[in-house]
């Protein structure tokens, strides 16, 4: 598979596109469960299908540019909202970036890399290794990159996280990725209880860190990408109740910004694993 990942990764952008597209679109026909799921999701938030049915072509292109994202030559990809970043930074405590399962999330901290890690240092990641044993070794190769670095959902990984953060660096988490138990809080999302992390608002909250939305939207026919930054709309709240409150709120408004590239498919209302291997339910001193 590391073979066939490598083979793709040198495909032009828009022909792994129209390939996921249609890979996007048979999933949705053939998976029942993952068309209900999806159709849940998009009416729960007050769409209709007509309104985002590109998010079903979306959700096959995150896939099919894996390869070029992880294996191959940089993507192409603007950034907007530069402002906000110097600021967080210049402040002096490190910055929280927080994006949802929307476009292409991993490019916004790729491009971040780019644009800022050779004079504020790297930004420290955290992901969750795959189960197979050939894709966690790609992953974690391909994450990374120059300007990154990649570290597991475990205490050990939070630790460099804090360190970053003290360090002025930055980091970046998927706050709407459920946790497992006991390392998150219910809390409304579109409308509806969901299981959502503590550890982004412990971050923040720890260290003093600003916290910075990300969202990387996918533009047609291959042209590459355009991540949005900007900042949180207020301060978090010093009670954490309220605060991931603030951060589920947060990631609806980018949500709506763009719609049509959030993946709907995602099992966001699912109860969280009990069996997960031990993480930072809290954030070590």
């Amino acid at each position: 598979m590391p073979v066939v990942f490598q083979f793709f990764s040198v495909f032009p952008l828009w022909l792994l596109h129209i390939m996921g597209a249609a890979m996007g679109w048979v999933a949705f026909v053939a998976s029942a469960t993952y068309r209900r799921r999806f159709l849940a999701n998009v009416a729960l938030a007050g769409y209709s299908f007509g309104a985002v049915r590109a998010a079903v072509a979306h959700a096959g292109r995150m896939v099919t540019e894996l390869p070029r994202l992880w294996l191959g030559a940089p993507m192409p990809c603007r950034i907007e909202g530069e402002a906000c970043v110097e600021a967080a930074y210049a402040a002096g405590k490190g910055i929280v970036y927080l994006t949802p399962h929307q476009g292409c999330f991993e490019l916004s901290a790729q491009a971040a890399a780019r644009r800022w890690s050779a004079e504020r240092g790297p930004i420290t990641v955290l992901y969750r290794p795959a189960r197979q044993a050939w894709l966690a070794k790609v992953m974690e190769t391909a994450r990374n990159r120059p300007g990154m670095l990649a570290v597991p959902t475990t205490l050990a990984g939070v630790r460099q996280m804090i360190k970053a953060l003290r360090r002025g660096e930055a980091v970046g988490l998927l706050p709407d990725q459920v946790p497992p138990d006991g390392q998150g809080l219910w809390a409304p999302f579109f409308g509806r209880d969901a299981y959502t992390m503590t550890l982004a608002v412990r971050l923040a909250q720890q260290t003093g860190a600003a916290v910075v939305l990300a969202r990387c939207e996918r533009l047609p026919w291959g042209r590459g990408f355009v991540t949005h930054f900007e900042p949180l709309a207020e301060p978090l709240s010093d009670q954490i109740d309220v605060a991931v409150v603030q951060i589920n709120q947060a990631m609806e408004h980018l949500i709506r910004q763009c719609p049509e590239q959030y993946l709907w498919g995602y099992a966001r209302y699912k109860k969280p694993r009990a069996d997960a291997p031990a993480a930072a339910a809290e954030v070590p001193a």
